[in-house]
């Protein structure tokens, strides 16, 4: 099989590796549909990688015994390889196992846990049928496409009169505007990127501003009831003035999600003021609980039209470099990769 490989700094292409074999309850997945995340900066970086990709979409070709799936069945690919026994797996919050599980032993060298691959493994439990009407393509945004921020909109319970900011507008962030825009929710954008201001407007955003004007946070506050702050706000970017901005945007009592990777940098955040005073409730959203995957689903269902938009960009797999290139510009949403084309 074909599989997307970096060989040093701002280099890629496809190797040849041997095709997975399914054993015990880890089934074989024809990837039709793999979206691309953060893995271009592997590429920048030139960085070893054991495999890329952690989203997909595609159909079941191999069992071993008989399991959850059965051959030719629809279905997203969960992220991660979790333990599915411990009691985060089993309340659903398998995104913070701390126990992965290894797949059975491949001939051949066979590794089979990259999606941006022709095939690759998966858990049976780790696999979300598909409903008909829904393509690969669109299926596939219920990884990260929507599901940080979805994860965020659900516990923050944002409905139809909330106001809400999304800092960031990448590919995630601009997920976020399609979740809360579904919800019914006044959607603020804020980020630095043109094109994605505009993408954000296209997708239902009621603004966008431009976090380096110097009277940023003022504008945000005067979209606001009584400029007291956005009912919640989302940081999809990872950068510690963001965080910030979120917190001093965001009105007493509300809720404010960090989704953005940040690295080691270190957000400051008052105890007194941002916790005790506003009563801010301050929380991570990795991912979201496996019992609201029919919940995502029925958001994907009903946004297709945004989906399309959403979704910017297709390359076939052997042209994996001219993708990686094109996400480092940050002149595109989501990318998606198809191995077969």
């Amino acid at each position: 099989m074909k599989t997307a490989a970096v060989f040093g700094p701002k280099q890629g292409g496809v190797v040849d590796a041997p095709n997975p074999t399914a054993g015990e309850n880890w089934v074989v997945v024809k990837i039709h549909t793999a979206p691309m995340c953060t893995e271009f900066k592997v590429y920048v970086s030139g960085r070893e990688a054991p495999y890329l990709g952690h989203e997909a979409a595609g159909e079941v070709v191999e069992v071993a015994q008989p399991c959850r799936v059965n051959v030719g069945d629809r279905v997203v690919v969960m992220p991660q390889t979790p333990c599915g026994q411990c009691e985060l797996c089993l309340d659903g919050e398998y995104i913070h196992c701390l126990d992965s599980e290894e797949p059975p032993p491949q001939p051949d060298g066979a590794e089979g846990r990259a999606t941006m691959s022709q095939f690759m493994l998966k858990q049976d439990w780790m696999l979300v049928p598909i409903p008909d009407g829904i393509s690969y393509d669109h299926a596939s945004m219920a990884c990260c496409g929507l599901g940080p921020t979805f994860g965020a909109v659900q516990r923050a319970n944002i409905g139809p009169d909330d106001s809400f900011m999304i800092t960031g507008l990448g590919p995630v962030g601009l997920g976020g505007v399609i979740n809360g825009t579904h919800r019914g929710a006044q959607v603020i954008g804020v980020d630095v990127n043109k094109y994605r201001a505009a993408k954000a407007i296209e997708l239902g955003a009621s603004t966008v501003i431009d976090p380096t004007d110097a009277d940023a946070l003022e504008q945000v506050l005067a979209l606001t009831r009584d400029g007291r702050g956005v009912d919640h706000s989302i940081d999809c970017s990872g950068v510690v003035a963001a965080h910030r901005f979120c917190i001093d945007a965001t009105r007493r009592k509300g809720t404010v999600s960090f989704v953005g990777e940040s690295g080691t940098d270190e957000t400051p955040i008052h105890v007194s003021t941002d916790m005790l005073r506003k009563g801010l409730s301050l929380h991570g959203s990795w991912h979201y609980n496996m019992a609201d995957t029919p919940q995502i689903l029925r958001v994907i269902a009903a946004n297709p039209d945004k989906l399309d938009k959403l979704i910017t960009h297709s390359f076939p797999l052997d042209r994996i470099e001219d993708a990686w290139q094109l996400q480092a510009s940050g002149q595109c949403a989501k990318v998606v990769l198809k191995p077969w084309q």
